[in-house]
């Protein structure tokens, strides 16, 4: 057998890498943290595509090509060409005569030359009376014979696409076999109105009449759906032309349809699609503008590109309730865009669904919400982008990759459990696998989650970390609001990952303080309300430290502005600026309690606000903790090199 290797054209490449889901996840990241919703979020990253190496085309693009292909459409030309080539032929018919009666003296031929001078303006009435016209020359009467057939063939392309060229040179058995399908094609759509209808009849229709349409439809609908689409179109065309071009080729339309004995089943076909379609633009009007005439079956396909293009527009925008990717028409995009944009589509809808098949998003009451799945893998992110944003060349900003994040080795081991990081001990390990009869006949040793050991540590400090997130309105004004929540993702990934042993507790505070739990991290949006009531922050915080006595106290504030707001007596909030000496006097207080829990605090500035300077050096002279003032690009630089310097220390 011989084997040929090429490039694959025949849709996607069937050996290329999947999408990577948690990338779009990534990508989505950035405009959640910025306070977009995830819908929002997702709907924009569909918009844009899906980057990497497949460089798949987002919505936006296909609405581009769309919007393109519609203009170009619109310039292709105008409605009138039928009717312009008819009056053309007639003209010519009626010269044609008249050269073969102007030498012939007799009475006959002056009554025939007024006759055709009394030929009314209208093309369809003047053909409706030269059709019993017997002409005395040949040439005429081949003209009108050929303006016939052009009146045939354009009717019946514009019901049925592609019949115009099998009708060029028309004989009495093609006309027949047409009407007969068209009886047969209204009876089949009788008998499915009656629910008799069945796929064997519609294979035998096919097997019959299946060369009369070039489209191949599978099954009844979508024969139905071809050809309500091209009547819709021709009833656009007669509603985009003049009054008069209207009652003009309306008329040439029955006369011909009569002529060719099919207005009786083309007005039950007429009925039957219109039923069944209504949904369809029937009369709406549409405005070409291009100067060459188009034909009428070239102007009605036309018309049906435009509609599909319309609908296509409206279903790629997803600009309304509920809009879904399900609701885009492969279809009418293989239609107007080719293979290649259905491959984008499906990536499209693939990463959709992915998303929530593989648990990121999750579809409650019609609104998409991030998973803790999720909001693990934007910290992860985020603490990625903060590393990669350290100097390389720095002493200990982060733990190496080959080494353990345990402590010393203590020389004894113990059985493994969930969640511990200490090294495997191999030999132990091996040695409980061979007692308990895990030896393999023909060599090795079949383990069990029971017989792992590992290598006991030295036990190592456990932190009590605090992150104190400002989400005052002026945290969004001041555009610092998504990277304090990328900021707080981080630092959760970070004692999540590498010190699971600490206790961290993110609080956001505005007028009033609360504890924020990680799965709502990344959906937070900051407070419209007054206030930046860090003394309550640092209550909660208090609480926190004081439930982990044993553990290194670690705190950390992020805020743009100075205090505003104190808890008072009674619980409520009060709020005043220039801040009340009773409220710079009460967060004070607290910062003089976490001095003596012996707890630091690192504040880190995103104002330069000269009160917020002074009452941060306030805050540094009582304490003994540091002060950064980070732009808002290397917060989450600052915040975790200073967590992991204090993780060393202690």
């Amino acid at each position: 057998m011989a084997f040929r290797y090429g490039e694959f054209h025949d849709g996607p490449d069937p050996l290329a890498p999947p999408y990577d889901v948690r990338a779009a996840l990534d990508e989505m990241g950035d405009a959640i943290l910025s306070g977009s919703t995830p819908v929002h979020a997702l709907r924009d990253l569909l918009k844009r595509g899906l980057p990497g190496a497949q460089d798949r085309r987002g919505l936006d693009d296909m609405l581009r090509e769309v919007r393109r292909r519609r203009r170009d459409l619109r310039e292709r030309g105008r409605l009138d060409g039928t009717l312009e080539k008819a009056r053309a032929l007639l003209d010519k018919a009626i010269g044609q005569e008249r050269a073969e009666l102007f030498p012939d003296p007799s009475d006959d031929a002056r009554l025939r030359e007024t006759g055709l001078d009394a030929l009314p303006d209208d093309t369809a009435s003047a053909i409706q009376e030269l059709s019993t016209y017997d002409w005395r020359s040949a040439a005429a009467r081949q003209t009108f014979e050929e303006l016939r057939d052009l009146l045939r063939r354009e009717v019946l392309d514009s019901q049925f696409r592609g019949l115009r060229d099998g009708l060029a040179n028309p004989d009495p058995e093609a006309m027949e076999r047409i009407r007969q399908m068209m009886s047969d094609l209204n009876d089949m759509l009788d008998k499915d109105a009656r629910g008799q209808h069945t796929q064997t009849d519609f294979d035998a229709f096919m097997e019959k009449y299946g060369d009369l349409f070039p489209e191949k439809p599978r099954n009844l609908e979508e024969l139905v759906d071809i050809l309500a689409r091209r009547a819709a179109a021709t009833q656009r065309m007669l509603a985009s032309m003049t009054p008069r071009q209207r009652e003009e080729l309306g008329n040439l339309i029955n006369q011909t349809l009569d002529q060719a004995g099919l207005s009786e089943q083309m007005r039950r076909l007429g009925d039957a699609l219109h039923a069944r379609r209504p949904d369809l633009a029937w009369n709406a009007p549409e405005r070409l503008t291009g100067e060459e005439p188009l034909g009428m079956g070239d102007a009605v396909t036309a018309l049906e590109e435009l509609a599909d293009l319309t609908q296509l527009e409206t279903a790629l925008r997803q600009d309304y309730p509920g809009a879904r990717l399900d609701d885009v028409d492969e279809a009418a995009v293989r239609r107007a865009l080719g293979r290649s944009a259905v491959d984008d589509l499906e990536a499209l809808k693939r990463i959709e669904r992915e998303l929530e098949e593989q648990g990121y998003l999750l579809r409650r009451r019609g609104k998409l919400e991030l998973t803790p799945k999720a909001v693990r893998r934007l910290g992860e992110t985020a603490l990625r982008r903060v590393f990669s944003s350290l100097d390389a060349g720095r002493r200990g900003d982060h733990d190496q990759h080959d080494a353990g994040s345990a402590g010393e080795l203590t020389g004894s081991s113990r059985p493994w459990r969930f969640g511990d990081e200490q090294p495997i001990d191999v030999v132990r390990t091996l040695v409980n696998g061979v007692r308990s009869g895990g030896v393999r006949a023909g060599g090795g040793v079949r383990l069990s989650v029971d017989d792992f050991e590992v290598a006991e540590t030295e036990r190592r400090s456990a932190a009590a970390v605090c992150l104190l997130v400002d989400l005052s309105y002026s945290m969004a004004l001041r555009g610092t609001w998504a990277a304090a929540k990328q900021t707080a993702l981080a630092l959760q990934a970070l004692v999540a990952s590498k010190f699971p042993q600490d206790a961290v507790q993110i609080i956001g505070f505005s007028n009033y303080a609360r504890v924020l739990q990680p799965d709502e991290l990344a959906g937070l949006d900051w407070d419209m309300v007054q206030g930046t009531n860090l003394h309550h922050a640092l209550l909660i915080a208090g609480r926190h430290l004081d439930r982990h006595p044993d553990f290194e106290p670690v705190v950390l504030v992020v805020t743009d502005g100075e205090p505003t707001a104190h808890l008072m007596r009674n619980g409520r909030s009060a709020f005043e600026w220039p801040p009340s000496h009773e409220t710079l006097e009460l967060t004070l207080a607290e910062v003089d309690k976490m001095s003596r829990r012996r707890a630091t605090l690192n504040v880190f500035m995103l104002a330069a606000d000269e009160r917020l300077k002074e009452f941060v050096d306030e805050v540094a002279r009582r304490n003994g903790g540091r002060v950064f003032s980070p732009s808002a690009e290397r917060l989450g630089e600052y915040v975790v090199s200073d967590f992991l310097r204090l993780r060393r220390a202690r």
